[in-house]
């Protein structure tokens, strides 16, 4: 009897232990969050992603900045750091910028239960700080060389910064200090393959072409692309959406996907793939090309030309990358929040007890052929791509 005890404790410690965050042994990585948030679901899920990363001490969140012109993104971010017990963390927004309109999840912060916000905040868009002096205060209070950028929206507030002058907040000029500042820009934007054996024109470059092609050719510091191919080969599951989320009552990440676009439909990943790339950069969630420089062509076009010397390269990935990487999406931003955040962030204890945890998607066998992790990454996109053409593809 003594014996079966010792096993049916060990077996609760152990499973408690496997289902606590678990504390990165390389140090955080610093990241600023700059998005078009509300224009497509996707930035929603990679902040949240973002989110579950730094409570595992793997990233620490220095700011959002907002490349939507559209005050009630600021307190839609807000909220979403809210929910996560982290809404101190500074947010900016760009100043006669692109895409006014809310969409259709921004309004989700009007919600009310019982007289009371489902989705507390505090920032009043209109109040939020312009995007430009807010990157500039952040980076300026920085070591050198070690801030990374995760650009998942418009590059309107990227090449903005490059362009500004020297002020109160630093005596560099906006491209020496992001020389100085920045270690890797990371971007979600352009293609680097045919979609559908066509040229594709992506959604994030051909909203504010100017400031895209000003980015490719002028930014300081290395560049690693991740192409509309990528995102649209790592589908999210449907099933995640509608299941792994029920922990909470009104988990703002499932309640805004399904305000976007109702399931079942799984949602490209484009945002998501620009994150976890450079956040986990060891753990091989993704191939790369060999150096070499991106144009943006006048037309929104983005071409890659291999050079030795090149600051740039975009993301590739095969068919065993693909589940490993749906099931890190999966798991990270589903997971519970930390016990420690703010109690509003926690359901009522009732409805935590018995909390599901996420599904660990199948991974992909080593030893079938068309499986291969050699398998080359056009290969694999085409092997996935009819899912992700089924479905509407309003934004990209």
């Amino acid at each position: 009897m003594r014996h079966h005890r010792l096993v049916v404790v060990f077996a609760l410690c152990l499973t408690a232990a496997l289902h606590r965050p678990v504390a990165s042994a390389q140090p955080p990585v610093d990241l600023i969050f700059d998005t078009d948030i509300g224009n497509d679901v996707d930035d929603v899920l990679a902040l949240g992603m973002i989110h579950a990363l730094q409570s595992r001490g793997e990233c620490n969140l220095l700011a959002v900045t907002i490349s939507k012109d559209c005050p009630l993104a600021a307190s839609y971010t807000d909220a979403v750091n809210t929910f996560y017990g982290r809404g101190d963390t500074p947010i900016g927004i760009v100043q006669n910028g692109v895409t006014p309109d809310p969409g259709t999840f921004l309004p989700l912060v009007a919600r009310k239960k019982n007289g009371q916000p489902l989705y507390p905040y505090d920032l009043e868009g209109e109040q939020a700080e312009d995007a430009v002096t807010l990157l500039r205060r952040v980076l300026a209070s920085r070591p050198d060389s070690s801030v990374v950028i995760a650009q998942v929206g418009f590059s309107t507030n990227l090449a903005r910064l490059l362009d500004s002058p020297a002020d109160d907040l630093s005596p560099l000029s906006g491209r020496d200090l992001v020389a100085k500042k920045v270690r890797l820009l990371s971007v979600m934007a352009g293609a680097f393959e045919p979609i559908n054996g066509n040229r594709h024109l992506e959604y994030n470059v051909v909203q504010d072409i100017p400031a895209a092609k000003r980015l490719a050719a002028e930014w300081p510091t290395e560049i690693l692309y991740s192409g509309f191919e990528i995102g649209l080969a790592i589908p999210y599951p449907a099933r995640s959406i509608q299941e792994d989320y029920r922990w909470h009552p009104h988990h703002i990440l499932s309640e805004s996907s399904i305000a976007y676009m109702p399931p079942p439909h799984n949602r490209p990943t484009w945002d998501l793939t620009s994150v976890l790339a450079v956040v986990r950069p060891s753990h091989s969630y993704f191939g790369t090309s060999e150096p070499g420089t991106v144009t943006v062509e006048d037309d929104g076009g983005t071409r890659f030309e291999a050079a030795a010397d090149g600051r740039h390269r975009y993301l590739t990935v095969d068919a065993e990358q693909i589940a490993r990487s749906t099931e890190a999406f999966v798991n990270l931003c589903s997971e519970p929040v930390a016990a420690d955040a703010p109690a509003s962030t926690q359901p009522p204890a009732d409805q935590r007890r018995g909390q599901r945890q996420p599904h660990r998607w199948p991974r992909l066998s080593r030893r079938s052929g068309s499986h291969r992790s050699r398998q080359p990454a056009g290969q694999a996109f085409r092997v996935f791509y009819a899912a992700g053409r089924e479905c509407d593809l309003p934004r990209h």
